[in-house]
């Protein structure tokens, strides 16, 4: 199951680099725009021009810090332990889903199945945190059992 665990752990990897790529290019692509709007440009026309694209910027800055949070995140989780209880790094098989507590990277599909990636802190992390097999909750109208825990 570590092997399981390990290849979960890579995908929310996965996920967060092309978060981390995608910011990447786009606040190349604004800062190019920029400088292009610089060469071409005079006027309240390029003044509007360069204020977008440091609002782009800006944008995608947030979005390439918020990345690298999750990345830190991703690097305390340990996916070669196992615990009798829930907690960050675990794989938990309930009556309605599989949940790797990690980060909010939604659907993990490997091997044909699907597990839900979700943050500590997110609801449903929020109520599998602490929990031990066999333990059983609502959320949002749906009842849970916790089957398994690897």
């Amino acid at each position: 199951m570590h092997d399981l665990k390990n290849e979960l752990r890579n995908l929310c990897v996965n996920y967060v680099q092309n978060r981390i790529d995608t910011a990447v290019w786009a606040i190349k692509a604004a800062q190019q725009a920029a400088n292009d709007e610089t060469k071409s440009s005079a006027g309240d026309k390029y003044e509007t021009g360069r204020a977008m694209m440091q609002q782009e910027t800006a944008r995608n800055q947030a979005q390439l810090n918020e990345a690298n949070k999750l990345m830190v995140a991703l690097n305390h989780i340990t996916s070669n332990t196992s615990s009798k209880t829930v907690l960050p790094g675990s794989l938990v098989i309930t009556n309605n889903g599989k949940f790797y507590i990690a980060i909010s990277a939604g659907a993990l599909i490997f091997n044909g199945e699907t597990f839900l990636a979700v943050s500590p802190g997110s609801p449903i992390g929020l109520k599998l945190n602490g929990q031990k097999i066999g333990d059983e909750f609502n959320l949002n109208g749906k009842f849970y059992r916790i089957e398994n825990i690897l």
